[in-house]
């Protein structure tokens, strides 16, 4: 995935996308994004806050936990400069284009199903699908036509 590349399908997920030197910050399904990459180090996050880290009992962290575990998939949580992010990491190069979008919203799925079914909107460990809607979405809207 080349940092070009990259830009062309975020502008087709969102028209009114901001760019400052491949890092990037979008909107989808009203979610604030933000997509960070290190090319010198072959590294891309997709970031989304979801609330401030101290705010998390010892039960919310737990519950985390087994989200990364079975719900959660390619996304996970985090904890950084305190706060609990949903997040996606992955090295850039081997990055491919259906995988950017899916990584994008599975992100955004695990941000807004959390303190519910904490999914990120492909198979759960062990079978059901659940929150498929805006990844489908999302792969119609950033593939080429």
């Amino acid at each position: 995935m080349s940092l070009e590349t990259m830009h062309i399908i975020l502008e087709r997920l969102d028209e009114d996308l901001q760019n400052q030197n491949g890092n990037w910050q979008l909107t989808i399904a009203d979610v604030p994004v933000v997509i960070v990459t290190d090319a010198a180090n072959n590294r891309m996050r997709i970031l989304v806050a979801i609330r401030k880290a101290d705010t998390l009992t010892p039960e919310d962290l737990t519950r985390i936990m087994q989200a990364n575990f079975d719900s959660a998939l390619d996304a996970r949580y985090a904890i950084a400069k305190d706060l609990l992010w949903s997040t996606f990491i992955h090295p850039l190069s081997t990055l491919h284009d259906r995988q950017l979008i899916e990584a994008i919203g599975q992100t955004v799925n695990l941000a807004r199903t959390y303190g519910s079914s904490y999914a990120s909107g492909l198979l759960l460990f062990g079978g059901a699908i659940q929150q498929r809607e805006l990844i489908d979405e999302l792969l119609k809207q950033g593939q080429p036509t």
